[in-house]
């Protein structure tokens, strides 16, 4: 069973750590030391809770429900256009930021985003039910859960790790030339995630 939890752990690092939308704004509120704790545990959280769903069988909804993910893509196609722009407006007059300040009603706001960089990419879905889902399916009944320990743990450990450890940053970035290579990177990012959404959109019709 530890060799399964191993392969659920291992899958699912292999899907997260590449950088993509959800981990630049973890890495980007640990840098400023901002709400982290939420953000990680709602995108650590997240991930186990979909992949628990797409071993419980729930992937097979995703597979068959093209509409609902053709919502969720140009949902997330205009949100991710917003956020980039939002990126680029603060590259272009960059300021140095001690880290941990802001104002106190960003909480909302961060969280908000959080979920909806989280939720409005129909790739979350289906990396974490449909494909997480189906190699935990085929370790049979026992091991499928162990898999998904394992996937779940990853995630968690994964996210903790990118928004708590973003901190040793904080030196570097107190320069504001160093803010706004992050706020281009930011914005880079977004942009094309949104264009790949689009294109996929597009080979898809």
């Amino acid at each position: 069973m530890l060799t399964t939890a191993l392969l659920g752990f291992g899958s699912g690092l292999s899907l997260i750590v590449a950088i993509g939308a959800q981990n630049a704004f973890v890495l980007q509120q640990g840098i400023r030391r901002q709400y982290v704790l939420p953000v990680v545990l709602i995108c650590g959280l997240t991930d186990a809770l979909l992949e628990f769903l797409g071993i419980a069988g729930i992937g097979f909804v995703v597979e068959r429900a093209p509409v609902v993910l053709e919502i969720i893509r140009w949902g997330g196609v205009v949100f991710l256009l917003w956020y980039a722009w939002s990126a680029i407006r603060r590259a272009m007059r960059p300021e140095s930021l001690v880290a941990g300040e802001g104002d106190a009603g960003s909480l909302r706001r961060t969280v908000l985003a959080c979920l909806a960089i989280t939720y409005l990419n129909p790739h979350v879905y289906l990396d974490t039910m449909v494909l997480m889902g189906s190699i935990g399916n085929a370790q049979g009944d026992a091991g499928r859960w162990w898999f998904w320990i394992g996937g779940a743990v990853a995630s968690v450990l994964w996210f903790a790790a990118l928004g708590y450890g973003a901190r040793l940053l904080t030196r570097f970035f107190a320069k504001p030339r160093a803010w706004q290579v992050l706020d281009w990177l930011v914005a880079t990012t977004m942009l094309v995630i949104a264009g790949r959404l689009v294109l996929d959109a597009i080979a898809a019709a």
